[in-house]
């Protein structure tokens, strides 16, 4: 037999072997295609709204995808199977059902969706918030906690709240008679905390306070953005680069790093030890010491930076806001709220201190109905199934998005009397808290996912409020009668009042019922 038909016969062969093989693998992925669909087929699926072709159920959310998810859940019950575009989505709007996401099925349902948005804002999921679940992330995490949000650490900024308190007081005491816009007052001076304890004393300055505004407005814009990619993973890319929002998400990003960027490089430069370390400090100490598993980087800093800014903004500003609004429409809440501060502190202190705090039973109270009523996010960040499990007696499979509504958990009839009535003495026999144990309130998650700077944040809008309440009487523009003030909703992601806060504010007369 020549060579060339020896060759011929080999190639032959293989060629038979491969197709053989190929043959195999492909029935091995239409068996298990179809298993699938049959064991789907048998699944229990949660009950939920028709949908259209093609985009499903993304037409029904309108303006406020809580308000209306809250909705459809009273048609459909508290675990409601939704279609936003490819994605599948599974909206919980109870706390039993809450529960079962985020302690008992805690870990196959704590990871994080693929975000478009999100994963160019987190350079890529180097954060804690939006970072899948993984070893990473619980190694950036417990560096979260440990080196910038423990107790020690925390204690450590008081200095700088105190700070911006007494820089707000001093601006609250001379404006009377004349109205101030108490909004952006308590802004400025959450973001004045806020940008002294992550970058120092140079963010007093006005360009640098400036420009963050900037760039949080930013960051928060790319987040409400709708990336059609994240619900039309093939299609999408193509309808985001032809509306500009891939464009614009790209100029976004490129105005934070270079923002970022700057506050690093000043910090690189063989400053003066400062008085006082800030984060970033913190954070290159521990680049230099490399006591992680991984390289932290500049972007690292960049990315868990931008974590606490967004975290502690939307959080403190948002509540301290809708309490402050919810006081000024019932004078009775107020006037008790005042009179328990004045009464335990006695008069004429020059502002209420953190060690203060723990004594005011009632104002916790207030605070607690406004995480109810109001919480900052309404719809949790989105949880992301990894293995199938049941809830509520539902199969879900993994790839499935959950969207817990605290919204409409904080209005569940069954667990709150009257829930549309703010009324802050329902918590006075209650022994439900908002730090993860209780499902029935949840505005910072609970269990694998719960916001890491709770401690900070629920503390920052507690010595807020006692100090706008402890010094101050409060009167409305033209004349106004406090059950008049205006409440809507506001914002994207964060849910805010849409009415700054106009108010003529008037130092207290003591009289010797305090003394």
């Amino acid at each position: 037999m020549s060579s060339r038909n020896i060759t011929m016969t080999t190639l032959i062969k293989a060629l038979h072997s491969q197709w053989l093989f190929f043959s195999f693998i492909f029935f091995l992925l239409i068996l298990s295609t179809v298993l699938l669909f049959r064991s789907r087929g048998r699944a229990k699926t949660p009950p939920g709204p028709p949908k259209l072709p093609i985009i499903g159920n993304l037409h029904q959310l309108g303006k406020w995808p809580h308000y209306s998810f809250w909705e459809m859940s009273k048609n459909y019950g508290p675990v409601m199977q939704v279609r936003l575009g490819r994605t599948t989505a599974l909206v919980l709007s109870s706390p039993e059902t809450s529960k079962e996401v985020m302690k008992d099925h805690d870990q196959d349902c704590c990871s994080r969706p693929p975000s478009v948005g999100p994963r160019r804002l987190s350079y890529n999921f180097l954060d804690v918030a939006f970072s899948p679940y993984a070893d990473y992330w619980k190694e950036m995490r417990t560096l979260l906690v440990v080196e910038l949000l423990s107790m020690k650490k925390a204690s450590m900024f008081w200095y700088a709240r105190n700070e911006q308190m007494e820089e707000l007081i001093a601006f609250l005491s001379t404006a009377y008679p004349n109205p101030v816009n108490l909004t952006r007052g308590v802004f400025e001076m959450t973001d004045g905390f806020i940008g002294t304890v992550a970058f120092g004393k140079n963010y007093g300055k006005l360009e640098f306070k400036t420009e963050l505004g900037e760039v949080i407005s930013g960051a928060f814009e790319m987040l409400n953005s709708f990336n059609a990619e994240d619900f039309f993973p093939i299609a999408g890319k193509f309808i985001d680069r032809l509306t500009g929002v891939g464009a614009q998400r790209e100029r976004i990003f490129s105005t934070l790093d270079g923002y970022f960027e700057r506050i690093i490089d000043q910090h690189l430069d063989h400053r003066p030890r400062p008085e006082h370390e800030d984060i970033v400090d913190i954070l290159l100490g521990l680049m230099r010491k490399q006591q992680t598993s991984f390289q932290l980087s500049k972007d690292h800093l960049k990315a868990l930076c931008l974590d606490i800014f967004l975290r502690a903004i939307a959080t403190s500003v948002t509540t301290i806001t809708w309490a402050f609004s919810e006081l000024l429409r019932n004078p009775r809440i107020m006037k008790k709220a005042q009179s328990e501060i004045r009464g335990k502190l006695g008069p004429n202190r020059q502002r209420v201190e953190g060690t203060d705090l723990d004594s005011l039973k009632y104002l916790e109270c207030v605070i607690k109905e406004t995480f109810r009523k109001h919480p900052p996010l309404p719809l949790l960040l989105p949880h992301y199934c990894t293995k199938q499990c049941k809830i509520g007696g539902y199969d879900v499979f993994p790839g499935t998005q959950l969207l817990i509504n605290a919204y409409a958990i904080g209005r569940d009839p069954k667990h709150w009397d009257n829930p549309e009535l703010f009324y802050p003495e329902r918590f006075d026999n209650l022994e439900t808290d908002y730090k993860g144990s209780h499902c029935e309130l949840v505005p910072f998650g609970a269990g694998r996912r719960i916001c890491p700077g709770l401690a900070m944040g629920a503390s920052g809008v507690k010595h807020a409020l006692a100090n706008l309440l402890y010094g101050f009487d409060y009167e409305l523009p033209d004349g106004m009668k406090f059950e008049e003030f205006p409440m809507e909703d506001g914002g994207g992601l964060t849910v805010c009042n849409k009415h700054d806060i106009m108010v003529i504010p008037k130092k207290h007369e003591w009289t010797s019922t305090y003394v």
